[in-house]
């Protein structure tokens, strides 16, 4: 892969770390306390912080690691994870998720805003409060990102014995070093202590070191004394350890940003040393010893140490020479030793390695990332299969009266082997409206400030799964809703308290299946839907007459017209009359509906049905004044056939139909969609007892039904153009094209909401 395909895949993983960094920070928020959570919220940060520094994008590095930090003071427990710790945190998360669509996307983040932010991590980190971390005005030190490829060192030749051996010196050139160090500086000492894991990652304690030296003037003590003897040495242990004094005025954060790939795998301490000048003469000498460590990859290569002969050297340094050339000898010999149990730990670690991934398989589903184009394409061709194979059994049907052929039996096997193949291929696409949700909590923490509302966002059923093109499509209409009810829904504290309601509004957020849909609930405890004043707004913008006579249904639904609003005045979040019309078209345009409750003084329940997938479908086909339709099976309460006394006038052009005590409208299919210019006698037809969201239960009438079958379905208004009353269209068995019925709309034409005049483009089909 090149580089712009690996990045891409960092940014996809940086998806679901923010999505793991916002839940977790809600559950937090929510009480709890579990470590196991902490920890995957630092986690989710400081993966996103390394990947961005592989790349170089400073910025999310340098906001990452303040935030890292901060995080880091509540895993310790110095920093109890508050209401109003974790509202800065949130507001942390919604920054750092900005600033990774900033590296991916281009553009610019707001610098005030992270600054402050910063501002307000740091203050966090160091024991303020929210309210006084947000008045410090300092500017943020920004955290030097740790260099991951280190840059080429030029070695010099060296000379080579008798025996081809050529050693390999390594020292800390001028190129490496840090600038001369000032007298004063600050001292640092830093313990650090490699793990096993360390170098399994393919880090390295000597390019570690090097970086460390470009911060500062640095003295190295080596410390040997856990290495065993060869007959104890495991190939793959960590056995040195280092102490470190280092003089740099760049300060603790720094020393440790150079170990920040390190410091899972390694024992690190580091402290400032206050006084310098008071350590004791019995104390090791910190003395700049050049070295090197990779000298090991080489079965043949030993490690040869070098005196800096910058400065005389006290006496006592005879010993440390002497234990220099101890340990290149004993270096030596462990190569050799490596040599000999090579074989053996490589056999060893691949068993180790196999029965790792046996039991991460045992535990864990695996998953393969595929590009969302490859599962559309195989989803249009099962889709093509399917409509072969409907067409191939069509033709069997009518060259085969007697229907006992092994042909009809083979192809009845086929059809349940499509019907799972294309159960199968539409599960992949499926996928749970979780990440949708969760960012609607920041749009809800948004809104909240800027009104200066105290709201909490609950969500349920966050793991519905749902059509992958579908979940794309909700976000618009989701946010739109979602602002609207922060902003008009749910009162101010102030008054909230003053009705004797709790100041902090609720919105909760619900999803879950029913009768092959979803159905997607947005609720708030807020005032509800003022009715006069929606009516006197509709009024004023010439919406409605002044004396139209309204039931409360239809007043709630004029909030969804063009142009309307209530807001007194435009702001940044509302006023301009664009937003729920916009929803309902949204939803329209998914094949759903969209319904609303509201009870004044105690809220507003709007509810969003929407199909599963907007690829197939199973549908009852019928035949209306010689058109073929397909009804939604979701949608078809029961069938029934007509009797005459089961028919009622009702006015001049109403007919009603008695169901089991209880009478239901009967609509003419064919008149609403101008199919035909009279209405047909009902009892020579067929009834569709169907319900709609908003419009309750109609009796649909059509001329016969043919049969129920799972259907293609096919963009109208993508091949043709837009036909109200129509959702879609689909190719039937027989090579001809069937439009899908819109149920909801055919429903609201029967109740008085005429449809528009091209109606009549729906007879071409």
């Amino acid at each position: 892969m090149d580089m712009n395909e690996i990045k891409e895949i960092f940014f996809q993983e940086c998806e679901e770390q923010l999505a793991e960094l916002e839940s977790g920070l809600l559950k937090m928020n929510d009480g709890d306390r579990d470590p196991e959570t902490v920890n995957a919220v630092f986690r989710a940060v400081h993966s996103i912080k390394g990947g961005a520094g592989a790349f170089g994008l400073d910025d999310l590095v340098s906001f990452a690691h303040v935030f890292e930090t901060t995080l880091d003071c509540v895993r310790s427990n110095k920093l109890e994870p508050t209401q109003d710790v974790l509202k800065v945190m949130l507001k942390a998360a919604d920054v750092l998720a900005d600033l990774t669509n900033v590296a991916r996307d281009g553009g610019s983040v707001d610098p005030a805003r992270s600054r402050g932010l910063v501002k307000e991590l740091e203050a966090l980190a160091h024991g303020e409060l929210p309210s006084v971390s947000a008045a410090v005005e300092a500017a943020p030190k920004q955290a030097k990102p740790v260099a991951l490829a280190p840059a080429p060192v030029e070695v010099a030749p060296a000379a080579t014995d008798d025996s081809g051996f050529q050693p390999i010196p390594f020292s800390f050139d001028d190129d490496f070093g840090a600038d001369e160090v000032p007298a004063g500086m600050p001292e640092y000492q830093v313990s650090f202590k490699p793990r096993a894991d360390l170098y399994a990652k393919g880090n390295d304690a000597t390019l570690l070191l090097r970086d460390l030296a470009r911060i500062g003037e640095l003295s190295v003590h080596c410390n040997m004394d856990a290495l065993p003897g060869l007959d104890e040495i495991d190939a793959e242990g960590a056995y040195f350890a280092w102490t470190i004094s280092i003089r740099t005025d760049k300060g603790e954060d720094a020393i440790r940003t150079v170990f920040e790939f390190a410091e899972w795998d390694c024992e690190l301490d580091v402290r400032r040393i206050e006084d310098a000048a008071s350590k004791g003469d019995d104390e090791l000498p910190m003395v700049p010893v050049p070295f090197d460590l990779s000298a090991l990859d080489d079965d043949s290569a030993a490690l040869t140490m070098e005196v800096v002969e910058e400065a005389p050297q006290p006496a006592n340094d005879v010993a440390a020479a002497v234990a220099a050339a101890e340990t290149a000898s004993n270096i030596a010999q462990l190569a050799a030793a490596r040599v000999e149990k090579k074989e053996a730990a490589a056999a060893a670690a691949a068993a180790s390695a196999a029965a790792q991934n046996n039991a991460a398989a045992a535990g864990v589903g695996q998953t393969i990332r595929v590009d969302l184009d490859r599962v559309d394409r195989l989803i249009n061709l099962v889709g093509e299969l399917v409509i072969n194979q409907a067409m191939l059994s069509q033709s069997v049907i009518e060259n085969d009266n007697n229907g006992t052929s092994s042909i009809n039996m083979g192809l009845e096997e086929l059809q349940q082997l499509t019907r799972e193949i294309q159960d199968s291929v539409m599960a992949i696409r499926a996928q749970p409206v979780k990440p949708v949700f969760q960012r609607m909590s920041r749009i809800v923490r948004e809104i909240a400030d800027m009104t200066g509302k105290s709201i909490r966002l609950i969500t349920e059923g966050e793991n519905t799964e749902v059509d992958k093109t579908v979940i794309d499509k909700l976000a618009e209409p989701l946010t739109h809703m979602i602002r609207n009810a922060v902003d008009h829904g749910v009162e101010t504290p102030e008054k909230r308290a003053a009705l004797g309601k709790n100041p902090e509004g609720t919105v909760r957020l619900t999803a879950k299946h029913r009768s092959g849909r979803i159905l997607i609930e947005l609720a708030d405890d807020g005032a509800g839907i003022n009715r006069e004043k929606v009516r006197q707004k509709a009024i004023d913008n010439d919406l409605i007459a002044a004396d139209a006579n309204l039931s409360d249904e239809e007043i709630d639904n004029l909030i969804f017209l063009p142009g309307f609003s209530t807001a007194d005045k435009i702001s940044d979040i509302s006023g301009r009359g664009v937003g729920m019309d916009v929803v309902k078209r949204s939803i329209q345009a998914l094949g759903g509906r969209i319904n609303i409750t509201s009870k004044p003084g105690h809220g507003s329940v709007f509810t969003m049905s929407l199909p599963l997938t907007l690829a197939v479908l199973d549908g009852m086909v019928v035949t209306v004044a010689g058109q073929t339709l397909v009804v939604p099976l979701t949608a078809i309460v029961e069938t029934l056939q007509p009797e005459a006394a089961a028919i009622h006038s009702f006015g001049a052009n109403h007919r009603l139909i008695s169901i089991r005590n209880s009478f239901c409208p009967l609509v003419d299919v064919g008149r609403i969609l101008n199919f035909r210019a009279t209405q047909a006698d009902p009892v020579e037809g067929v009834a569709l007892l169907v319900e709609s969201e908003g419009g309750g239960q109609r009796a649909l009438m059509v001329d016969a039904i043919q049969g129920q079958r799972q259907v293609v379905i096919k963009s109208l208004e993508a091949n043709y153009t837009h036909v109200p009353g129509i959702a879609a269209a689909t190719i039937l068995g027989d090579g001809r094209v069937a439009l899908i019925l819109d149920v909801d709309a055919v429903v609201g034409a029967s109740r008085g909401q005429s449809l528009k005049a091209e109606m009549s483009y729906a007879a071409v089909g």
